[in-house]
């Protein structure tokens, strides 16, 4: 079956549904809002680059003139931002919230809230989001599309070093905090038939851009001949708007979890003490972030 083929039977119009989009200009972001454009959405674009946003939305308007197309300023290193966001987004009628943004090798620093970036921009903030959100998502029967990655399997969580500040591989990092994204989120919906997670496997995108410009240089076209484009890797998270996953499931590429159309699968390994143990933190970090007082 091709990705043409699996569209067709696996998905139905969404006019007259409104879906929030985090990394709507990134690699994955782009060709999914294309796809949700086409299937009637209405989009809401959550991005910190305005520039690049205004022009995506530009782009879909032209396309698409059926649908309504709005931008709203994310930052997820910042929680003021993403408070902002929330409360806007509580204002607008949002069918779906896709946690898509993420970031992997970037210039390590504390937020606001005293954690580290990498863990608020893949975790704490989109856990925020969802945590806001859940209950209008659930009031319109809608869906949370949480999307996790492969790299949650590199190592197990640590309640000493909840962020991995003291780690230094980027690997382990980025892999923790979707870790906690994933595990948290099973939990946070528990008895609620509304959660998709999902992974796109491996696509060549600006998150498998971090290697050094020269060594990147010479794998790049190689990668791409062995990875998915994004415009399929994405069909992964659209899925996940029309199929829920329960406790330890998600949905990703069915060949060993890198190539290929989506499937859901058992997570590998799933440890549903460790689930509610990252629940727990994750609920106490959220009431940690909302404490703060926001900037003047």
């Amino acid at each position: 079956m091709g990705q043409k083929k699996w569209f067709l039977h696996n998905t139905s119009s969404l006019a007259g549904k409104t879906v929030a989009i985090s990394g709507a200009t990134g690699g994955l972001g782009k060709p999914l809002c294309q796809r949700l454009a086409s299937l009637g959405a209405s989009l809401i674009l959550l991005d910190r680059n305005q520039t690049r946003s205004k022009a995506l939305a530009d782009e879909l308007s032209a396309a698409f003139p059926s649908i309504s197309v709005k931008r709203i300023p994310l930052d997820l290193e910042k929680i003021d931002s993403v408070k902002a966001c929330a409360d806007r987004l509580l204002c607008e009628d949002v069918d779906a919230l896709i946690l898509n943004a993420g970031a992997y090798r970037i210039e390590r620093h504390t937020c606001k809230g005293g954690y580290d970036n990498v863990f608020m921009i893949n975790f704490a903030s989109p856990y925020y989001l969802a945590k806001m959100l859940l209950p209008k998502l659930s009031e319109r029967s809608g869906r949370l599309v949480v999307v996790g990655s492969i790299a949650h399997t590199y190592s197990k969580s640590d309640p000493d070093d909840v962020d991995f500040v003291t780690r230094k591989k980027h690997s382990l990092c980025y892999g923790n905090a979707k870790r906690h994204l994933m595990y948290a989120s099973y939990r946070l919906c528990q008895d609620r038939s509304i959660l998709s997670v999902t992974h796109p496997g491996i696509a060549v995108t600006n998150i498998t851009s971090h290697y050094p410009k020269l060594i990147y240089a010479l794998i790049k076209y190689p990668m791409k001949l062995i990875f998915m484009s994004p415009k399929k890797a994405s069909l992964s998270i659209l899925g996940g708007l029309f199929d829920t996953t329960n406790e330890g499931e998600w949905i990703g590429p069915r060949s060993f979890s890198v190539w290929g159309l989506p499937k859901k699968k058992r997570l590998k390994g799933y440890d549903k003490e460790e689930a509610t143990r990252l629940f727990e933190k994750a609920e106490a970090i959220f009431s940690e972030l909302q404490a703060l007082p926001s900037a003047e």
